[in-house]
């Protein structure tokens, strides 16, 4: 008896921990340019999975880059992360380039499937298309490689590539990367993954993934929707409606919709612009355009304003946004953008423009030139005529019959002075 008590005490060891539920890792996927929405994101699953005692947090990936801030962000995040971080450069074709080399290096155990790629993470300098001096771009060169060779000895990875993909933009598909010890392991999808994860210890923690049930972390509402506007296309858009919007206002006062729609599109953009690579100088080149565009207006430059203004929109809109992976303004949005926006200032606001120096067409000034008939004789001491319906107390200085037609030619408080009007068929008797 006394040697089955061994038996039966691991028994009762065991038994609890087969009895308790089957482990679970979490997943989520990250598509596309990285921004702050990216790296809000990420942070709120790696609570979540800590929240959930998750054995892991696998981020599955697929970027051509993005921002340098948001990047730290999550290697911040990835570092303090009381979960274990897998991030997988995942389907069959994608990439981590750029920013998402950062992030790959900075798991606690970097994946990729077969025949993805990762690497070229040289930065790209800031100027919107404007080259930088060599001052600037070299300082820029040795942070970012500073940086990533940080991550990679952290990390016990390969510090040497890590340091040619930024200096050389070095660029290895998955086979390469785990021959030369950028990445730990390749698999070909998520059973595949977790099964070589069991076992594997991750800062002194026994990974237990084999058969683990899989939960899908999903972006929130306000996630997805800051991804999708935290683009530099809806920021361009997002500013030619403010411009559009209030310059209308201005340009017709008492329409109200357009200045509403105007200010509304402004604090929008300045929301997102905050999160966003912004060039100083392509705000100024806008601005210039817009002041050349309103000054061309009242000049009579016969259009040469305009065209500078075009150059300078086009130039401007081009700059607006800095360079970063996955973050270009498109010349394809900034074209047709620049002409309709000098298309709204010379037909639009100068129509309006126009339309306020015209002599007023309402009101009692409206009666000025109209001939009408007198309802009885009109002199000097008065008499009344019929306008539109209504009865007019008329004075003239030349007696006017009844029924004779009068041509209201100036208005005194509520009495209107009038002259014998001459009918078009009728030759004039003056000589």
């Amino acid at each position: 008896m006394n040697r089955w008590l061994p038996v039966v005490a691991a028994g009762l060891i065991v038994w609890p921990a087969s009895a308790a539920d089957p482990p679970t890792a979490g997943l989520i996927q990250v598509k596309g340019a990285i921004g702050p929405a990216t790296a809000g994101y990420i942070d709120r699953a790696i609570h979540r999975a800590a929240a959930g005692s998750m054995a892991v947090l696998i981020i599955e990936l697929d970027t051509p880059g993005g921002l340098l801030e948001s990047t730290k962000d999550i290697v911040q995040s990835l570092y303090s992360s009381p979960v274990p971080t897998v991030v997988y450069v995942a389907p069959t074709g994608a990439t981590a380039t750029s920013a998402g080399c950062f992030i790959t290096l900075a798991a606690d155990v970097a994946a990729m499937a077969p025949h993805t790629s990762i690497g070229a993470a040289h930065p790209v300098a800031a100027g919107g298309g404007s080259p930088p001096d060599e001052t600037m771009k070299q300082k820029l060169e040795n942070f970012a490689t500073s940086y990533i060779e940080t991550i990679a000895d952290k990390r016990k990875r390969n510090v040497e590539w890590a340091r040619q993909a930024v200096r050389e933009s070095a660029s290895i598909t998955a086979e390469k990367a785990l021959e030369l010890k950028v990445v730990d392991l390749i698999a070909g999808d998520l059973p595949a993954l977790l099964k070589q994860l069991d076992g594997r210890s991750v800062n002194g923690r026994l990974l237990r993934t084999a058969g683990a049930e899989v939960v899908e972390i999903p972006m929130s509402l306000r996630e997805r929707v800051f991804s999708a506007l935290w683009r530099p296309e809806v920021l361009f858009i997002l500013m030619l409606v403010a411009i559009y919007g209030i310059i209308g206002e201005l340009s017709n006062p008492g329409a109200i919709l357009p200045g509403v729609v105007g200010v509304v599109a402004l604090i929008l953009a300045l929301y997102l612009a905050a999160g966003l690579p912004i060039n100083v100088a392509g705000v100024v080149l806008i601005l210039l355009a817009v002041g050349l565009f309103i000054a061309d207006l009242f000049a009579p430059t016969h259009g040469a304003l305009t065209a500078g203004g075009v150059i300078s929109f086009f130039i401007g809109s081009l700059m607006l946004v800095e360079a970063e992976p996955g973050f270009q303004l498109p010349w394809t949005l900034v074209l047709p953008g620049t002409l309709v926006t000098a298309a709204f200032f010379v037909f639009v606001i100068g129509a309006g423009l126009r339309a306020q120096s015209l002599p007023a067409r309402t009101g009692a000034a409206t009666m000025i030139g109209q001939v009408v008939p007198a309802l009885t004789r009109i002199d000097a001491d008065g008499g009344q005529v019929s306008v539109e319906g209504e009865y007019w107390s008329a004075r003239s200085e030349s007696p006017i019959e009844p029924a004779e037609l009068a041509e209201v030619v100036g208005i005194q408080g509520l009495t209107l002075e009038v002259k014998p009007a001459v009918p078009a068929n009728r030759p004039s008797q003056e000589t």
